[in-house]
């Protein structure tokens, strides 16, 4: 079949400047005394009482000023002050609007603290009001900043393509962070959580772009714009030519049916000792998932623009390590490729070799995450000599069947990077639940023409994570992700992850970085 022409160069380079937008107008976060504005909108973060018992601090004080009016109004609504509770109160107390968030019983941990503030976010990106002033009592200004990090995270949105102006009034201004640590809030904000904000939503935002607009070209001149003007980062990006040089024939192969040539991009961070081994995120980027020849249901395969998330994730997460200047070396890897069905796309059945020499033989072309994950965890292992490799994927269905949206499914051999994945996920709120790997999967694997085969038999995540660590060294501690069930959130989303995209991973890695490898 002949192919049809690529696009001119000027042409792409004008379709990208078209489309790097932001993705929305979202508030500014700043920082003040813990002194109560005299009107406007407020929101109190409220600890939960029993019935009955009085209440201190800024609450009692607006009450008492309002002769009972928030007293009144929580005894009507029930309203306690439990863990992630609401209460909008429009004009009440002398305010245009009252909001009350629960922070539960006792002192709030950091994670709780994350999840107020994703609320207060939520909040503020559906109000009008040009400013929104937050009252948060503890003297601690970490905890002022983790605050506006929720709040950060929770206001993201996405709609640059409306063309309705209406949302435009919404969500835009500033939102002021009022406690007793006042500015000096600021310097936590901008030293340790601004930038992971920024990870987050640079990653949101790639996940989120249909895939007529961000292809594996586009991902990565979004990167380099990213990036551009953060000291000690390289980026690196093989094209076609130079894969075929390499004897990449995994990843060529996924992307040879489709108009749009694939990418292996590798973005490295140099912020730790000269040369210590680094810390690599490996990312599946498949930037739209027919499944190829082996095609998919038409039924929800619009979900699969979102099938290069791990790559994002991947690249957010380096991006939040150069913006926040962590003391460590890391690496970021995106295996870039659409998977169409073409008169030149790959087969079931074809043998591919991989540039490390191992063959496989092709059962599904709709397993292509494997696929181009082979290769681009060969070449970081060569290039780089990671002391930890973690890949993150957006790779099955079988592990939502497991797992659901609660949890993204951990496969290792590693119990002590087992261990840290846990740890990392359950305070940066990103849950990990450690999987099987049994010695049996590599048999169902077998294939009488190849090395292995690129799929089958059960369990289907199982035998994937199999399949990728056939390409890691022995003796490297080396760690896979299947995050499918929590790259997207549709009706279940939580107080820091709007509906939509979640950039899963960046968070996790952050503080996977912060808590082992950072010096």
């Amino acid at each position: 079949m002949r192919r049809p022409r690529p696009l001119q160069p000027l042409l792409l380079a004008s379709l990208i400047a078209t489309f790097a937008l932001p993705a929305a107008a979202q508030r500014d976060i700043r920082f003040d005394s813990a002194q109560a504005p005299a009107g406007g909108t407020l929101v109190l973060a409220v600890p939960e009482v029993t019935e009955g018992a009085a209440r201190d601090g800024a609450f009692a004080r607006i009450d008492a000023a309002s002769q009972g009016a928030l007293s009144r109004a929580i005894a009507a609504a029930g309203f306690s002050g439990k863990a992630d509770s609401q209460l909008d109160l429009p004009g009440i107390a002398g305010y245009d609007r009252v909001l009350l968030v629960g922070t539960g019983a006792g002192t709030p941990d950091a994670r709780r603290i994350e999840d107020v503030g994703g609320l207060v976010g939520r909040f503020a990106a559906r109000s009008r009001a040009p400013q929104v002033d937050v009252l948060w009592e503890g003297a601690e200004p970490g905890a002022a900043a983790q605050l506006a990090f929720g709040a950060a995270l929770g206001q993201y949105r996405f709609d640059k393509y409306r063309s309705s102006g209406d949302s435009e009034a919404a969500g835009t201004g500033t939102l002021v962070v009022r406690s007793p640590a006042g500015a000096e809030a600021a310097r936590h904000w901008d030293g340790d959580w601004k930038a992971v904000a920024e990870g987050v939503a640079f990653a949101r935002d790639l996940v989120t772009e249909p895939a007529n607009v961000l292809y594996p070209e586009v991902f990565v001149a979004r990167t380099r714009e990213a990036f551009a003007g953060k000291p000690n980062v390289s980026i690196e990006v093989l094209d076609v030519p130079a894969m075929e040089k390499l004897g990449m024939g995994s990843l060529l192969a996924v992307g040879q049916g489709s108009v749009r040539p694939p990418r292996l991009m590798v973005v490295r961070y140099h912020g730790g000792a000269r040369g210590e081994a680094p810390v690599a995120f490996v990312g599946k980027g498949i930037t739209f998932d027919t499944g190829g020849i082996s095609i998919k249901g038409s039924e929800n395969m619009w979900r699969m623009k979102y099938d290069m998330t791990g790559a994002a994730s991947a690249t957010g997460a380096v991006l939040a390590l150069a913006g926040r200047n962590a003391k460590v070396n890391a690496v970021a890897v995106a295996a870039l490729a659409e998977n169409m069905p073409s008169g030149t796309a790959a087969r079931p059945g074809d043998v591919v070799r991989t540039a490390s020499g191992k063959t496989y033989e092709i059962i599904s072309t709709d397993a292509e995450g494997r696929m181009v994950l082979v290769d681009a965890l060969w070449y970081v292992q060569r290039q780089d000599n990671p002391r930890v490799i973690v890949d993150i994927a957006t790779l099955t269905g079988a592990i939502v069947t497991a797992l659901g949206n609660d949890y993204a499914g951990l496969f290792t051999r590693d119990d002590a990077l087992a261990a840290q994945l846990t740890a990392a996920g359950q305070a940066a709120g990103e849950p990990v639940w450690r999987m099987p790997m049994h010695p049996g999967y590599g048999k169902l694997l077998e294939s009488p023409i190849a090395d292995l085969r690129n799929g089958g038999g059960r369990p289907g995540s199982g035998t994937a994570a199999h399949f990728i660590g056939e390409w890691i060294d022995p003796g490297r501690a080396w760690a896979h992700l299947d995050i499918a069930g929590m790259a997207w959130r549709d009706g279940n989303e939580l107080s820091t992850t709007p509906a939509g995209a979640s950039a899963f991973g960046v968070r996790l890695f952050d503080r996977l970085v912060r808590q082992h490898y950072e010096r």
